[in-house]
């Protein structure tokens, strides 16, 4: 067998982790998630990597869980079964809380944990023949580690209700849901990601980053003084950073700025 998963990163920053085993449409197992949870845990803590890009070779990005690993799982007792999930259930914590913008290429079906991957990412972007399914249920179990991030992509009321019938819904409904946020036709996939990376590598590194930090920090959180200091302090420290000196001075001198001479980490 080949690698489960390719890694490549373009001079630009930006780093591409694609699922590699579309004979089995890219279903996941412990080596999978082994690999994922190392190149999070690389790309996280290298300034190189500017944005990562989660794709998947073949029709489907993603069924969900190998049978085979599911049929290995049999025998694990409940510590065992804690041991795996919790891998899991990091591969899922690490994608959402990345350091750095997170963009999900979705061209075909995706299921079962392949929806948590898609809702931790930043930005997802299908084409029309994305489809999605909690599917936990048909095999009776349950959208367990991955229900947090689908909770926050999709909403308590959506998610009641897919992960309870584990029916399956297509791109456009994902889209009104807001677990994709742009649908193109299949021809149009790369030429929409494209788009969109062209925007964020125009952006601030550190400020997509703190951006990120802020909103998962303060969401759901009562506006009080502490959030307000947070928020002003936040501002303060930008103001004085090298990026944040850098583009206002390429604002006032109208010209892009240069992201790669301030320094900031």
């Amino acid at each position: 067998m080949g690698e489960v998963i390719k890694v490549a990163q373009d001079q630009r920053g930006v780093a591409t982790i694609t699922l590699n085993r579309p004979q089995i449409n890219n279903a996941f197992d412990d080596v999978t998630i082994a690999r994922l949870n190392e190149e999070f845990d690389r790309l996280d803590a290298d300034n190189s990597a500017r944005i990562v890009v989660l794709a998947a070779e073949g029709k489907a990005f993603s069924a969900g869980g190998d049978l085979n690993w599911m049929k290995r799982m049999v025998n694990y007792d409940h510590e065992e079964n804690m041991a795996d999930a919790g891998k899991l259930a990091a591969l899922m914590y690490k994608l959402n809380f990345m350091s750095k913008p997170t963009v999900a290429r979705v061209q075909g079906a995706a299921f079962g944990g392949a929806v948590g991957l898609v809702s931790c990412c930043d930005f997802a972007i299908g084409s029309t023949q994305a489809s999605f399914s909690l599917s936990e249920v048909k095999i009776g179990l349950a959208p367990a580690t991955i229900a947090p991030y689908v909770v926050a992509a999709i909403g308590q009321r959506a998610a009641r209700r897919y992960s309870l019938s584990g029916e399956r819904f297509n791109a456009q409904t994902a889209l009104e849901l807001g677990l994709l946020h742009q649908v193109v036709d299949k021809g149009e996939l790369d030429s929409a990601l494209g788009t969109l990376l062209d925007t964020l590598l125009a952006n601030s590194p550190q400020g997509m980053r703190i951006a990120k930090q802020l909103i998962l920090e303060v969401d759901g959180k009562a506006i009080d003084e502490s959030v307000t200091r947070r928020t002003t302090e936040v501002i303060a420290d930008l103001r004085a950073s090298g990026e944040g000196q850098e583009g206002l001075a390429a604002f006032l001198e109208k010209r892009a700025p240069d992201w790669n001479i301030t320094g900031d980490k």
